[in-house]
């Protein structure tokens, strides 16, 4: 008996010492830097923008940029997530690149219009929310809602403080944004 657990280690062992070493190096295994990555920080971004996760989602997107290139797609999730911390200015010059691509969408035409409204730029958001309107075929509730928004901002030239509203943004499917009255 003592025998045949003794043959049985001894195979255990002799095996073992047949597996493949782990590969040298600094990282652990698994986190070798030039493995390609699980999940999309695209995917990831778009994910924490509908969380609320807006600073989490800036640097998911930003990976994206180093991960793919700084496409249309990852400047208008930056653009966005730049928007929803608060900085327009960053917002706007990021939207305007992503726009000036072939692969602008409609969307992106939405965002950059909502910064306008942001920024009280009224008839250039008007401009670029009617061109978000025509490409989308007035198929989307939300650009036609943030146009009618711009319309009745820019005819209304007066500012009253007494009517402030605080608007947030959130992302609906597609990478598109919609400015929505907080509660």
């Amino acid at each position: 008996m003592r025998a045949r657990r003794a043959a049985g280690l001894a195979i255990a062992v002799m095996l073992a010492s047949c597996a493949p070493a782990p590969p040298p190096g600094p990282y652990p295994p698994g986190a070798d830097p030039g493995q390609p990555a699980t999940v999309d920080p695209l995917l990831v971004g778009h994910r924490l923008m509908d969380a609320g996760e807006y600073d989490l989602a800036h640097r998911a997107y930003t990976r994206a940029g180093a991960e793919h290139g700084l496409t249309a797609e990852v400047l208008a999730g930056l653009g966005s997530a730049n928007l929803a911390l608060g900085r327009l200015g960053t917002a706007e010059r990021l939207l305007r690149r992503a726009t000036e691509s072939d692969e602008a969408t409609p969307e992106m035409w939405n965002n950059l219009g909502v910064v306008l409204v942001e920024r009280g730029e009224f008839l250039e958001a008007e401009q670029m929310l009617r061109r978000a309107y025509a490409l989308d075929n007035g198929a989307s509730d939300a650009i036609r809602d943030n146009l009618r928004l711009a319309l009745a901002k820019s005819q209304d030239s007066g500012y009253d403080a007494s009517v402030e509203q605080e608007f947030k943004v959130v992302r609906r499917g597609g990478g598109q944004y919609l400015l929505r009255k907080t509660p």
